[in-house]
């Protein structure tokens, strides 16, 4: 499975400890997101389409209602490479 730089991305942030916060309406469905890095900033590189193909492909998932984080599939999909350069 071949992953885009946008999806490289954000598993990277993802997987250096950050996390994706998610609001939901009164049905259950996702109307918007927060991509948060592991020292608390806000980034806006992960789109509402990116992060339901990231989560449609497995390499992310939430546990107990929390924020979504890097499953092991995505820590081995995503490609290692020196300061996310």
């Amino acid at each position: 499975m071949d992953i885009s730089k946008a999806e490289q991305r954000v598993l990277h942030l993802l997987a250096q400890g950050g996390c994706i916060r998610v609001d939901k309406d009164e049905d259950g469905r996702i109307i918007n997101q927060e991509t948060v890095t592991r020292d608390g900033w806000y980034w806006g590189g992960c789109s509402l389409r990116l992060f339901r193909k990231l989560k449609y492909k497995r390499l992310i998932a939430s546990k107990n209602s929390g924020p979504y984080r890097i499953t092991p599939l995505g820590l081995k999909r995503v490609r290692s490479q020196l300061d996310n350069r």
